[in-house]
């Protein structure tokens, strides 16, 4: 199915990043310095690139979020109007410049992250409420922990109070989350240092993460799914059978898996949002990040809807 075949609406509240990547044999020691062999400069922030992998993967997208009055922001709203995302609720900041990401990948596609907020934290809770109107006429909302915790619980909560189904990826995940988010979270999808955080179990194999979601859907998150990078998903979720269903990636030969837990979330979005049943939305994000790793890059890895295989 094309591009064009677009239905479903998919409000994304959260980071809009310039991302800084730097190619190195491997990732740095403390005080050491590498020399890199490549180097580019490219529109990030995990908002960002799940609205940009929401859009791509079939859905109507619309942007809650701030830039600076920078260079870096006016690439990064003209990236996302270029993918046909709604950006009138994208504010720019006239203090704070732009987020910026640094990223360092190594020779074996893992990376290491450093984040700068600037105008990101300029997406307060305030702005929630004026754009309500935005976020009730969504199907899905998704919200990331790149914007301040006010924010992304208002979210949230909107969501809840609007009857919409919310998804939360707690990422950078370095608490455990309040106990009151847990009731207004239809999915929460961490990978597995964000879910060993949040659980307090250490994860290691499919079967760790079946533990840990089973603890974080006991805290009140209707469904847990697990992204565990080369092994796959481990999904908790309402009315599949048992006590968690382990779902093996496809297998690819990996180059930079940058923004492939984005593209996992926007395909999944983008498909619940479209109708489909929350097992065959995971099976679809999976393909699409599946194809996300095997290129370079955040937003430029992330692939079409034309591109999945049925």
């Amino acid at each position: 199915m094309g591009d064009s075949a677009k239905k479903g609406r998919v409000t994304v509240i959260g980071s809009l990043n310039m991302d800084l990547v730097a190619r190195a044999p491997r990732l740095p020691r403390p005080g050491e310095t590498l020399a890199g062999h490549a180097f580019a400069q490219v529109p990030g922030g995990k908002g960002g690139n799940q609205a940009v992998a929401s859009a791509r993967l079939g859905a109507q997208v619309a942007m809650i979020g701030c830039v600076g009055g920078d260079s870096n922001g006016a690439t990064l709203r003209s990236s996302l109007e270029a993918e046909g995302i709604d950006c009138t609720a994208l504010a720019t900041s006239a203090n704070a410049p732009t987020g910026v990401a640094l990223i360092v990948v190594d020779d074996a596609s893992q990376n290491a992250i450093v984040i700068v907020a600037g105008s990101n934290a300029e997406v307060t809770p305030a702005r929630i409420a004026e754009e309500e109107a935005l976020i009730a006429r969504a199907d899905v909302i998704v919200c990331q922990l790149e914007t301040p915790p006010d924010t992304v619980r208002a979210a949230l909560a909107a969501g809840r109070r609007l009857q919409h189904t919310t998804i939360l990826n707690p990422a950078p995940a370095a608490r455990k989350l309040p106990p009151d988010w847990f009731p207004l979270i239809d999915y929460l999808i961490p990978n597995e240092l964000e879910a060993a955080t949040l659980s307090g179990v250490a994860i290691e194999t499919p079967d760790d993460a079946r533990r840990a979601a089973q603890a974080l859907k006991a805290k009140g998150a209707r469904n847990v799914i697990v992204t565990l990078g080369a092994q796959g998903v481990l999904a908790l979720i309402d009315g599949a059978p048992g006590e968690g269903v382990h779902l093996p990636s496809p297998n690819v030969q990996a180059v930079d898996t940058t923004a492939a837990g984005d593209t996992f979330i926007g395909g999944f979005a983008a498909e619940l949002a479209r109708g489909a049943g929350a097992m065959d939305a995971i099976a679809f994000g999976q393909r699409a990040a599946a194809i996300a790793v095997t290129r370079e890059g955040a937003q430029p890895s992330i692939p079409h809807r034309s591109e999945i295989s049925a």
